[in-house]
C-alpha cells in the first residue's frame, strides 16, 4: 500500500503548481501514516461470524472471517486483509462474550514477540460447553513491560472502556478513573475513533489534545501516530492562553491564584470591559456635500443601549454601532427624498464625524491593558468586584508594586487566564470540533473556561481524577467542573477496575482515599502480583535508594526513582557520582537507559514498570497543605506497573501508616 502511494505520479493531474504542492502534501502525509511501526504487528486479532454480518441469520447461512489490526490492509485487488480495529464490524472483538457472543463463532487473539508472531488464543464464544476464562494473551500484553513513551491500548481495550471510545461526537464525556484504570489511553483512542468515523467533519474544525505539561505531552505523542492519526495538535493549557509579547515571568502565592482561577472573576472582568461604554451626549452631525444631518444624542443612546443588552461581544458590538449609526442617517435622507444605497451607508459608516462619536461611545479594548489597570489600580478593580470579592480578596489580586507597562510586567500564568477571559470578552475565541482534556481534576474554574471556549460549537472528552487533584483550586465535583467547561449536560463515565498498577500497590495508596477524597470509590485492581510492594525504613537514605534503583535495573522495563522536588538536585548529584546513568521526565527511555529521576510535581500521568518512591514525607511537605500533600503523593505512589519500593527516613504520613 506504501509503495502504491509512493510510485504515484501527479505530473499529469494537476493544473497549476499550487495545487502540485498541496497534492504531494497529501501524498506525503499518506506515506508517513503507512509507516511500518517497529515490532508492531498489523493485526492482533480475528472474528468468525457465524453469518456474514448484515446477512440474514437463516441456519446454513455462510460466516465470515475478518482480522482485526491498527489500520485497514488491503490487498494488491483492493479486497480488505485487515479491518481497522475502529470498524463496526470490529466491535465484538471487545464486546462480545460468552453471555452475548453477537454472532461470533470465535474470537482468537494473536500474541506477538519483537514483531514476530509467537502465540494465539481462541475462545468459542457461541460453544455453550466452554467456560469462559480470562484470556492469558491479554493478561501478558497488559502486563508487557515498558520501554519508551506511552503506547496504544488497541489489543486491550475492555468492554467498559470500548463504550466510551465509540460513544457519539455530537456529546460530550466525562471519566472518572483512578490509576492504572486506562483513562488516559481511552481518551486518545476516542480521538482516533471520532476521526475515523468523522473525518471530514473533524478535518474542518479541529481536534486537541490538552495536557498537563510538556513532560506527559511527550509521553503520549506517540498514541495517535501509531493508530494513524497524524494531525491532532496537543497543548497545555498554558499554551492556549499564551499571547505574543507577554512573557509568564511571575509566581503568585496559593491564595492569590485560587482567587485568580475563581468563577467570580469572570463577572469581574465582563463588568471592566463593559464599563468602558459610555452614554451619549451631544448629538452627531454628518456632513455629505452641501447637505448636513443630525443624529440626536438622545437617538444614539437608543443604539448603544440596544446594542449593549443584546449581550453581544465588545467587538462586535463596536464594529456594529457605525453601520447602526449610519442607518439611522439613512432613515433621514430617505426621509428628505433621496434613495441611497448600501454603498452610501457604508461611506457614512466611514465619515470622521462617526469614528469620532464610535472612539468617544464605545473605545477600543485591549484586553492586557484591562487586566493590568485590575491589578494596579486599586479603585478601579474595587469598582468592579463590589458584591463579587471581598476587600481581603481584592488586596491578594493587587501588585505591592505596579509596572508601568504590559511587557515589563511580571505576568502569572493566571494572569494569562484572565486576559484570555477579556480577550473572548472582546473577540469570540475560534471553537474547535473535538477537545479532549487530561488531568483535568486539577484545572482551576477560570482555566475551564479557557478550554471551554475551544469547544463552544464542539465536544469534549474530560480525564480526570478527582483524588489525584494536586492544586489548592482542584476540582471539587465533576458538575462544577462541567458547568465551567459549559458542557453540563456531558455523561459522566467511571472506570474502576484497574488494569496497569498492582492490587498490592493500588489498596497500600487507597488508605489515603478518606483523606483526600472521602467517598470515591477505590480502584480494583484486577492485577495480583506478590511482592510488587515493599516499604522500608532506612537510616542511610540517599545510599539505600541507589541500591534500590540497582536492584530495580535488574529487572526488564522502565524504572522511575520519583522523589520531593527538594530533593531532586541532591539525588540527582548522587545518581551521577554513583555511575547511574538517568534521564529527565519526557525523555525517551531506550533499552540501555531506562532510569528516569522525576520530581513530584511531574510524575502525574506518568507509568513505569517499577518505581522506587524516595521519602513520602518530604513529598507530603512539598505542598502548601497537608490536602494537597496527601494527594501528591498518592498520584507518586500509582505511578509503578510492576512494582513500587518506598524509602523512607521520618515517619510516614498517618494516613498511609495506618493498617
Amino acid at each position: 500500500m506504501r509503495e502504491d502511494v509512493e510510485a504515484l505520479d501527479i505530473r499529469d493531474v494537476t493544473a497549476n503548481w499550487v495545487n502540485a504542492i498541496v497534492l504531494q502534501a497529501q501524498i506525503d502525509d499518506r506515506i508517513k501514516a503507512l509507516a511500518d511501526l517497529a515490532h508492531t504487528p498489523l493485526f492482533f486479532g480475528r472474528l468468525d461470524y457465524l453469518h456474514a454480518p448484515g446477512a440474514e441469520l437463516a441456519e446454513g447461512a455462510e460466516g465470515e472471517q475478518f482480522y482485526i489490526g491498527r489500520r485497514h490492509v488491503h490487498d494488491a485487488e483492493g479486497d480488505p486483509m485487515v479491518i481497522d480495529w475502529r470498524a463496526p464490524v470490529s466491535q465484538p472483538f471487545y464486546r462480545a462474550s460468552k453471555a452475548d457472543p453477537q454472532d461470533v463463532g470465535l474470537r482468537r487473539r494473536f500474541g506477538y514477540t519483537g514483531g514476530e508472531l509467537t502465540a494465539y488464543e481462541d475462545e468459542h464464544l457461541s460453544d455453550p460447553a466452554e467456560a469462559a476464562a480470562v484470556s492469558k494473551l491479554l493478561q501478558q500484553e497488559i502486563e508487557r513491560p515498558r520501554v519508551g513513551p506511552m503506547r496504544d491500548i488497541v489489543a486491550t481495550i475492555q468492554p467498559e472502556q470500548d463504550e466510551i471510545v465509540r460513544s457519539g461526537l455530537s456529546g460530550s464525556v466525562c471519566v472518572q478513573g483512578g490509576p492504572g484504570t486506562g483513562k488516559t489511553a481511552v481518551g486518545l483512542h476516542r480521538v482516533a475513533y471520532l476521526l475515523y468515523a468523522h473525518r471530514e467533519r473533524l478535518a474542518r474544525t479541529g481536534t486537541l489534545v490538552i495536557g498537563p505539561n510538556r513532560s506527559f505531552l511527550h509521553y503520549i505523542e506517540q498514541v495517535l501516530p501509531a493508530l494513524g492519526e497524524l494531525e491532532v495538535k496537543q497543548a497545555t493549557v498554558d499554551d492556549l492562553v499564551a499571547r505574543e509579547g507577554l512573557e509568564v515571568r511571575g509566581t503568585d502565592a496559593a491564595a492569590t491564584a485560587v482567587v485568580k482561577g475563581d468563577a467570580r472573576m469572570a463577572q469581574v472582568l465582563r463588568r471592566a470591559v463593559r464599563s468602558h461604554v459610555t452614554a451619549p451626549t451631544e448629538p452627531l452631525m454628518v456632513v455629505r456635500g452641501s447637505r448636513r444631518w443630525r443624529v440626536p444624542a438622545y437617538e444614539l443612546e437608543e443604539i448603544v443601549t440596544e446594542l449593549q443588552e443584546r449581550d453581544i461581544r465588545y467587538g462586535a458590538a463596536r464594529d456594529a454601532l457605525p453601520q447602526r449609526i449610519a442607518h439611522a442617517v439613512l432613515v433621514r435622507m430617505e426621509q428628505a427624498g433621496e434613495a441611497p444605497d448600501d454603498r452610501v451607508q457604508d461611506a457614512v459608516a466611514r465619515n470622521a464625524a462617526v469614528k469620532a462619536a464610535v472612539k468617544a461611545v464605545w473605545p477600543v479594548v485591549e484586553p492586557a491593558k484591562l487586566v493590568l489597570r485590575l491589578l494596579s489600580d486599586a479603585e478601579f478593580l474595587a469598582v468592579h468586584a463590589d458584591g463579587l470579592l471581598t476587600e481581603d480578596e481584592q488586596k491578594l489580586l493587587l501588585w505591592t508594586k505596579p509596572f508601568r507597562s504590559m511587557r515589563a510586567a511580571k505576568w502569572s500564568a493566571a494572569d494569562l487566564v484572565l486576559i484570555d477571559e477579556a480577550a473572548d470578552l472582546v473577540e469570540r475565541t475560534h471553537s474547535l470540533g473535538h477537545v479532549v482534556l487530561d488531568e483535568a481534576q486539577d484545572l482551576s474554574p477560570m482555566q475551564y473556561r479557557a478550554v471551554g471556549r475551544r469547544c463552544t460549537t464542539g465536544s469534549a472528552t474530560v480525564l480526570g481524577d478527582l483524588a489525584q487533584g494536586t492544586t489548592p483550586w482542584a476540582t471539587r465535583s465533576w458538575d462544577e467542573a462541567l458547568a465551567h467547561l459549559g458542557k453540563p449536560e456531558a455523561v459522566l463515565e467511571e472506570l474502576t477496575a484497574g488494569f496497569r498498577v498492582p492490587r498490592e500497590v493500588i489498596a497500600y495508596a487507597s488508605r489515603l482515599l478518606p483523606a483526600i477524597s472521602p467517598g470515591l470509590a477505590p480502584v480494583s485492581s484486577v492485577r495480583e502480583t506478590p511482592g510488587s510492594l515493599t516499604v522500608t525504613p532506612s537510616t542511610d537514605l540517599t545510599a539505600d535508594v541507589l541500591a534500590a534503583c540497582r536492584a530495580s535495573l535488574v529487572h526488564e522495563g522502565s524504572i522511575g526513582l520519583i522523589a520531593a522536588d527538594a530533593r531532586i538536585p541532591l539525588l540527582a548529584e548522587a545518581l551521577t557520582e554513583a555511575g547511574l546513568a538517568y534521564l529527565s521526565p519526557g525523555e525517551e527511555t531506550t533499552v540501555e537507559s531506562r532510569l528516569t529521576l522525576v520530581p513530584a510535581s511531574l510524575a502525574k500521568g506518568l507509568e513505569y514498570d517499577y518505581v522506587v518512591l524516595d521519602e513520602p514525607a518530604a513529598i507530603v511537605d512539598g505542598e502548601p497543605d497537608e490536602r494537597t500533600g496527601l494527594r501528591r503523593l498518592y498520584v507518586c505512589l500509582t505511578r509503578a506497573v510492576s512494582g513500587l519500593t518506598a524509602l523512607h527516613a521520618a515517619p510516614l504520613p498517618g494516613a498511609l501508616a495506618a493498617s
